[in-house]
């Protein structure tokens, strides 16, 4: 159930009036079952499969409670190995499985490992760095374990977050989820600009942006103005997607009186490598800081090793391909120089665009589909800038599909305010509100795709 569908439209109008109608004690069972239900739209296969999974991981934490130290780490331990061992099975098997088999060629051999094609569960990858980390929280003691099993079925569950994050704390939202509260008029005033503006970056910008970005990485003889165009192209789609959705997430969250973590906040502003990653999948680069980066010796011992190997496997978390594995490379590379070389001198505005594209480059990086097409659009960089049909109209449509992302982020920087919007006067609001659900309405459906982060 896609947040930009009609089946997700009709759940939501079936939903929240029930929700706010009903007790909280009964509205939180109410929200857990719908989340069942959103989840499990996709197939009762992976709703299965999420509910073994999570009921382990319940079992285990709840053992955890008073083991003595030795039994709490081995409990750890299978907590960890289940769940990644889950996300090896299906996201990784066959990768691994296809390069053993090629270097067995290389040698002569046959085929050494049987080759199949699992169907990735949708949002693994998330809601299990979820159940990772609270468990590594709870063997750390900085919180007790969930007792009640419906409880931690709800904070895997709840369905704005799960699916492609953001990556949720323990801390932050067990809390909110037990007791509930109704949403604040201040929640519900965020909630509204958050839906009309994620639904904004995602349908107007990031879908309009899909086909400029297939100009270069779809075609199998692209000019090279198309390459470049398609590289900025798809730095600004995969933004306005990515972020575009945890904003959507964050105001169905405030819809139901939760706050989830602000997974965005103005990358494309930042001025250095370490400062893009505060700023940059927030939750996922936290996730990697203080579940891998920390535990492998952090600043204290070998740091750039450890930033490396972190962003190597950060790489690989986003899917079984080298590419992913070149482009956590890439950023690692970055934040190690970035930690060694001065600070480019001038205005920050100088430093702001080097380290957009020192972005952009890595996102060429990531959005290629081998390395073998990778080095193809190397080539015909080399060749020249020649224009081909219809390169300078989509160079158009990307320059006034970003405008109006640049003019209000910039307007967030400088306040310091990611609701700034909803400090202006009343008459404004509401025509910042008519003119993004118009554009919804009018752009919003020509090149409709699916959330790119669904494919973690």
């Amino acid at each position: 159930m896609l947040f930009d569908s009609l089946p997700f439209f009709v759940f939501m109008a079936a939903l929240y009036p029930l929700w706010r109608a009903l007790p909280l004690g009964i509205g939180r069972w109410l929200l857990l079952a719908a989340s069942l239900v959103f989840y499990g739209w996709w197939s009762l296969g992976f709703l299965g499969l999420l509910l073994a999974t999570t009921t382990l991981d319940w079992v285990l934490t709840r053992a955890m409670d008073d083991a003595p130290n030795r039994r709490r780490k081995a409990l750890l331990t299978a907590s960890i190995v289940s769940n990644l061992g889950t996300l090896a099975v299906f996201k990784y098997l066959g990768f691994f499985g296809g390069q053993v088999n090629a270097a067995a060629g290389w040698l002569g051999h046959g085929e050494v490992v049987p080759m199949f094609q699992l169907v990735l569960p949708v949002g693994i990858s998330f809601y299990t760095f979820q159940a990772i980390g609270y468990a590594v929280d709870v063997y750390r003691r900085e919180l007790p374990p969930v007792r009640n099993y419906f409880d931690f079925l709800l904070f895997i569950t709840f369905f704005p977050h799960m699916v492609a994050g953001p990556i949720q704390r323990s801390a932050l939202l067990l809390p909110q989820l037990k007791p509930m509260r109704r949403p604040t008029a201040e929640q519900l005033s965020s909630a509204a600009w958050l839906l009309v503006w994620g639904y904004f970056k995602k349908e107007v910008v990031a879908d309009n942006l899909a086909p400029v970005v297939g100009a270069a990485f779809e075609s199998a003889h692209p000019s090279g103005l198309s390459v470049v165009v398609a590289a900025y192209a798809f730095t600004w789609q995969i933004y306005c997607d990515f972020s575009g959705y945890s904003d959507i997430a964050r105001g169905l969250g405030k819809l139901f009186g939760v706050e989830l973590l602000e997974n965005f906040q103005r990358p494309f502003f930042a001025e250095s490598p370490q400062e893009l990653w505060r700023r940059w999948h927030v939750s996922l680069s936290q996730w990697l800081r203080d579940y891998l980066y920390v535990p492998l010796g952090g600043n204290r011992t070998n740091r750039d090793r450890n930033l490396l190997v972190t962003m190597l496997l950060g790489g690989l978390w986003h899917g079984a391909n080298w590419t992913y594995v070149l482009w956590g490379a890439w950023h690692g590379v970055a934040l190690v120089l970035g930690r060694r070389l001065p600070r480019l001198p001038g205005p920050a505005w100088v430093r702001r665009l080097a380290m957009f594209h020192l972005t952009m480059l890595g996102f060429v990086l990531f959005r290629a589909k081998s390395l073998t097409q990778l080095a193809e659009l190397g080539r015909t960089l080399a060749v020249g800038l020649t224009p081909a049909a219809g390169d300078l109209a989509r160079l158009r449509l990307l320059a006034w599909l970003a405008l109006p992302i640049l003019v209000v982020e910039a307007l967030q920087e400088r306040a310091g305010d990611t609701f700034v919007t909803l400090r202006a006067p009343r008459p404004v609001q509401i025509v910042l509100y008519v003119l993004a659900t118009l554009a919804i309405a009018e752009l919003g459906s020509t090149y409709a795709t699916t959330f790119i982060y669904f494919q973690f």
